[in-house]
């Protein structure tokens, strides 16, 4: 069955355990923002902190979780010299390199193991940044990376007889004719931009009615999103406190009711993974397709 139709747990913004209080506010903020973080700098990182870190788990913990999508948006630090890149939301966090290492070592640990890479979001990166991420890329996973096919081709077994396991999706042009980095339409992710959990669910009930019959992955976000009031609000106690873990029913109930397949979901996404056993309720979801087995 292509992967396509199966029901594949990932994490939403799945870097962001460890943020840098010490580095400067990231180039995906606002003027505003880096304007107040200027004036009030130890504070206002620490509210920052609160509202940027949507997971608690390391890559590895995610991995052996079961989480198999990871959410990736990257950076350059203005003013560092070199090309280095750094994971980022709102405050940077650990190394790009670093953080690709620690997937490769699982993933060699765990041949049969397959995983989603969205690098979808890229700041303060020129021409020169982005060839030295994919060569990067080249240079962590190796044989490990799937060249681009047909989206329908794509299953396990597909995969475990080249003995792939690493589809990278690189939203950017120059993606351009690499064979092993997928465009960012071969997996569109709707974003909702709500606090409100009943809003959430009629978006990520409506987009998978417009999902794509074929030639691409889907992406359902199932995460809130903060407004300005609503961290003022929360201001102390943040993002998990304040917003996800009293949702975190509502939403989880919309996961539990749902099934993978040509009409059904593909890849969900979440905050705090291990806040609910999130991976394992997805996973689950595809008992769904084998009405003779189950999956333990």
């Amino acid at each position: 069955m292509p992967l396509k139709h199966l029901a594949v747990p990932g994490s939403h913004d799945s870097f962001s355990f460890w943020v840098d209080e010490k580095a400067p506010v990231g180039p995906d903020q606002k003027a505003a923002v880096k304007h107040l973080a200027g004036l009030f700098r130890s504070l206002a990182k620490k509210v920052m902190k609160k509202w940027s870190m949507t997971q608690n788990l390391t890559f590895k913990e995610q991995l052996e979780a079961g989480i198999r999508y990871f959410d990736l948006r990257v950076s350059t630090k203005p003013g560092e010299p070199g090309n280095e890149i750094y994971f980022i939301h709102g405050l940077f966090g650990h190394r790009v390199w670093d953080g690709l290492v620690e997937i490769d070592t699982f993933l060699a640990a765990h041949s049969k193991e397959v995983v989603f890479l969205d690098f979808n979001h890229h700041y303060a990166m020129g021409e020169a940044h982005h060839l030295y991420l994919i060569a990067m890329l080249k240079k962590v996973f190796r044989h490990k990376l799937c060249k681009m096919d047909r989206v329908e081709e794509i299953t396990l077994d597909y995969l475990w007889q080249k003995k792939f396991q690493v589809l990278v999706f690189y939203h950017h042009p120059s993606a351009g004719g690499c064979s092993y980095l997928w465009p960012g339409s071969k997996i569109p992710a709707p974003w909702a931009n709500t606090t409100d959990a009943y809003k959430l669910i009629e978006f990520l009930e409506t987009t998978l009615g417009e999902r794509a019959k074929h030639g691409a992955f889907h992406v359902s976000q199932a995460i809130l999103t903060p407004r300005v009031k609503t961290i003022v609000r929360g201001l102390i106690k943040g993002l998990r406190t304040h917003l996800v873990e009293r949702n975190l029913p509502t939403i989880m109930s919309w996961v539990k009711a749902q099934k993978p397949g040509a009409n059904g979901v593909n890849i969900i996404t979440s905050d705090f993974v291990e806040l609910v056993d999130f991976a394992t309720t997805v996973i689950k979801l595809n008992n769904l397709l084998l009405p003779d087995k189950a999956i333990t």
